[in-house]
Parts: C-alpha cells; sequence; structure tokens
C-alpha cells in the first residue's frame, strides 16, 4: 500500500463494552461496528472480567453500566481510571442523571449517558470523549447550574445527596428488594460493614428502622428507574 493510501485510511477508535446484559452488549456492538471510525475490541459482563481484558484489548473508551449485577458500578469506574488512566470511561445508567452522573464524574468516568437516550447520544458521546471532551446531556448541565446557586438548600432538602457512593450503592439495592446479606454479598463487604452503611443512610434520612429506610430506598428506585 503506498504513504498516499496509507494516509488514507483512519484509526478506527477501539470501545470496550461493560455490560451484564448479553443483549445490550450485542446492540451496542451492533451500533458501533457499523460506524467509520469505531470498532468494538473487547466485552465483558462484569467488572471482574474487564479488569482483566481491558490492558489486552488497548481501548481508547470503556462503556460501563453503571448497574453491573452484584457488584458496584461506581466502584468499577474508580478501579478501571486507577488502572488504566488513559482509557476514557463512558457510563451508561438507567438512573436519573442529576445524582448518579455527576458522582460518576467524580469516580473518573469523562460521560454519562441514560439509556433511555437514542443512539446518537451514545456515538456523540463516545467520540466527544475521544476527543479529550466530557460528555453529559444539556439537561444536567442545566440542573447543575441551578445547583451553583442553591447547593446547600438542595442538599438538605434531599436526604440522598447527602449519602457517600457505597451508602447510595446499599440504598439502590435496598430499593431492589435485596436483604442485607445479599447486599453484603453482591458488594463483596463484610454483613456488619453493610450494615454500617445502612445506620448511617438512616441518621442521613431522618428514620429509626431499617423498614422505614427500606420504603425510602423503595419509593427512591422506582422514581428514579427508567421504565
Amino acid at each position: 500500500m503506498s504513504s498516499t493510501a496509507s494516509a488514507t485510511v483512519a484509526r478506527k477508535s477501539r470501545i470496550f463494552l461493560v455490560d451484564d446484559h448479553p443483549l445490550v452488549r450485542e446492540g451496542l456492538a451492533n451500533l458501533i461496528n457499523q460506524q467509520d471510525d469505531l470498532m468494538v475490541c473487547g466485552e465483558a459482563e462484569d467488572g471482574a472480567e474487564a479488569l482483566s481484558r481491558i490492558g489486552a484489548a488497548r481501548p481508547d473508551v470503556a462503556l460501563i453500566d453503571i448497574s453491573l449485577k452484584n457488584e458496584s458500578g461506581l466502584e468499577l469506574v474508580k478501579n478501571l481510571e486507577a488502572r488504566f488512566p488513559l482509557v476514557a470511561l463512558i457510563v451508561l445508567s438507567m438512573h436519573d442523571e442529576a445524582l448518579y452522573a455527576e458522582r460518576a464524574l467524580r469516580a473518573g468516568a469523562r460521560g454519562y449517558v441514560m439509556k433511555r437516550e437514542t443512539t446518537k447520544s451514545v456515538l456523540t458521546a463516545i467520540r466527544r470523549v475521544v476527543e479529550g471532551d466530557v460528555y453529559v446531556s444539556e439537561r444536567f448541565v442545566n440542573v447543575m447550574a441551578r445547583r451553583l446557586g442553591s447547593s446547600r438548600r438542595a442538599a438538605a432538602n434531599s436526604p440522598v445527596e447527602l449519602l457517600s457512593d457505597r451508602e447510595l450503592e446499599v440504598f439502590r439495592l435496598l430499593g431492589q428488594g435485596r436483604s442485607t446479606s445479599q447486599i453484603a454479598e453482591d458488594l463483596h463487604l463484610s454483613l456488619k460493614t453493610v450494615q454500617v452503611y445502612c445506620a448511617r443512610a438512616k441518621e442521613k434520612f431522618a428514620v429509626h428502622s431499617l423498614g422505614e429506610l427500606l420504603r425510602a430506598a423503595i419509593r427512591w428506585e422506582d422514581a428514579t428507574h427508567v421504565k
């Protein structure tokens, strides 16, 4: 191949997929591989697979489902950012970005895409972070702008805002009907540690029993889950 011909062949950006639903991975792979400038270089169904495969796959971008089964997507983002700092991380989520997007960005993600958004948004997010930018929706930008003027009031009015990342993961799983022992297994924590997170969450919600916290978690999960 001549040097002129070589120059016309642009390098495709390499994308790694992390999602515990095979059909979702297949759909994303089909979408990405149809693009002239993008290609899927690997997949994983959980955090352990992602951590073991990404090094060899050498992706430019990793798309990560924040609600992976039996583990915290936020913790995976932190681990990947620490081990593979050159890989741009984009979080895919079914949860309201008003809460999770900020946490994901703090954890090291470069983009946040709601699963209910169009496929065009996914492609835009990928191309944006490949260029070195950050991607969030215009709606989230507006939310953050409003918060700049009322951050104290917002925090005081929303107990969920006061939860740490780990407390939020425990709270979310409670809302999905998981018991404390199941949550401990899911997040690879001791039962005592989960109970401590629950106790802290009860204080922040100003409730006195696990049952009251559970009802609050179910209401929140139902309100923020994309139908």
